[in-house]
């Protein structure tokens, strides 16, 4: 484990109760997965399941949790990310709650400040969400 609960909201902007990654299991310059156990009192869950509004929050934390923990191990200042679009997206199951996710992402191209990224959510290895985002990242100055 690269970043534990407890080390979180030093790698997003987010606060609770809108923090929706647990841990960052793995990270590279282009390869990034979180893990995530939504409990019943998390934000977007409802009857028992973690709703599609959750689950694209965490695709896009997963996002910016694995940019943060580049950015500090390389550059020491988290930078600032902006959704700029997501397309293809396609939620095929929500998963219950409790039960603890992976989302991976996948950096597929980068122009200057801009990355297509493409997220998965997988619950025992079963492709539950995926979609590609948009990313801007603001430079640092």
């Amino acid at each position: 484990m690269l970043v534990s609960p407890n080390e979180i909201a030093n790698y997003l902007p987010q606060r609770p109760p809108m923090i929706f990654v647990d841990a960052l299991l793995e990270c590279t310059s282009s390869f990034y997965v979180s893990s995530f156990s939504p409990q019943k009192d998390t934000l977007f869950c409802k009857d028992g399941f973690f709703e599609e509004s959750g689950i694209i929050e965490n695709m896009a934390q997963t996002a910016a949790l694995g940019v943060g923990y580049y950015a500090i191990q390389n550059i020491n200042t988290v930078p600032l990310g902006f959704i700029g679009a997501i397309k293809n997206l396609s939620i095929y199951q929500r998963p219950k709650t409790n039960h603890t996710i992976s989302t991976k992402i996948s950096v597929l191209h980068t122009v200057l400040n801009a990355s297509l990224v493409k997220a998965e959510v997988f619950f025992d290895e079963k492709l539950m969400a995926e979609g590609e985002f948009k990313i801007f990242i603001n430079p640092l100055k």
